[in-house]
């Protein structure tokens, strides 16, 4: 759980900024947005897969440009 300490002297919008970053900085944006539909485990593995295959893809190409 992200928290904050806002000092008395401090802008609001530079402690909403600071709040921000760290949500940003501990993924729970991107976790949310990941569980808010459910998603079949046959979906999850088929994307995976996706994911591997253009890791390897990105990675034959770059071993490529040695000419």
């Amino acid at each position: 759980m992200a928290h904050i300490i806002v000092d008395d002297n401090e802008m609001l919008e530079k402690a909403i900024k600071r709040f921000k970053r760290m949500v940003e900085k501990e993924g729970i944006i991107r976790e949310f947005k990941k569980r808010e539909y459910y998603e079949k485990p046959s979906t999850i593995l088929n994307r995976k897969k996706k994911a591997i295959q253009r890791k390897l893809l990105k990675k034959s190409r770059k071993g490529r440009a040695d000419y």
